[in-house]
């Protein structure tokens, strides 16, 4: 169970979409973080917590030279394989839960009265939501989205989408917030505005 006196803020937003921009300037203006995706990075690295569940579930292959995970090749096979996503969830996301909680403890510890936690598929998992104090989503246009991660990854366009079909849908994060941060031109001043108001208490 996680520290009652700490207020815990939810950060997510789909792909392309500034949320870790926003998150990295609001940690500048001293709110600590807690990174979904560099947690999953952890225990997916070698000699990582799940490595070797993984190799057991699915084999050598998904795991590479330096002993960690094949994120590529496991993208590609769970997009074309809907029960190996639930395989790789099921044994992922309690490794990744527990890790959170524990870091969420030691901010709490640390005497600090908040915590922005960012979670790429936020609105997908009700029980973060039930945890949280309040739910920021930082959102803009699906066309913006698409043409962001393709400057940004050199994906094709189908596979921006892939990726995104795999996110929830806009309009369900957007019912889920409590706060919507707009940004869908680019304007880092704008973001900087919002981090700011974000960190007031």
């Amino acid at each position: 169970m996680t520290s009652p006196h700490i207020h815990r803020i939810g950060l997510t937003g789909g792909i392309g979409s500034g949320k870790s921009t926003l998150g990295q300037m609001m940690v500048a203006r001293g709110i600590p973080l807690v990174d979904a995706d560099a947690i999953a990075h952890q225990v997916t690295a070698p000699n990582g917590a799940g490595i070797e569940t993984i190799r057991q579930q699915f084999g050598d292959a998904f795991i590479n030279d330096k002993g960690a995970l094949d994120r590529d090749r496991m993208r590609q096979h769970v997009f074309s394989n809907p029960q190996a996503k639930l395989a790789l969830q099921d044994l992922l996301h309690p490794l990744i839960h527990q890790r959170m909680l524990e870091a969420i403890d030691e901010i709490a510890n640390q005497g600090n009265s908040m915590v922005l936690i960012d979670i790429p598929l936020l609105v997908e998992s009700a029980h973060w939501r039930q945890l949280l104090h309040k739910l920021i989503v930082v959102d803009c246009s699906e066309a913006t989205q698409v043409r962001r991660v393709m400057a940004r990854s050199q994906l094709a366009e189908a596979d921006v989408r892939q990726i995104m079909a795999n996110q929830a849908n806009r309009s369900k994060r957007l019912a889920a917030a409590d706060v919507v941060v707009f940004n869908d031109q680019d304007d880092l001043a704008h973001l900087q505005d919002q981090a700011l108001q974000m960190a007031l208490p």
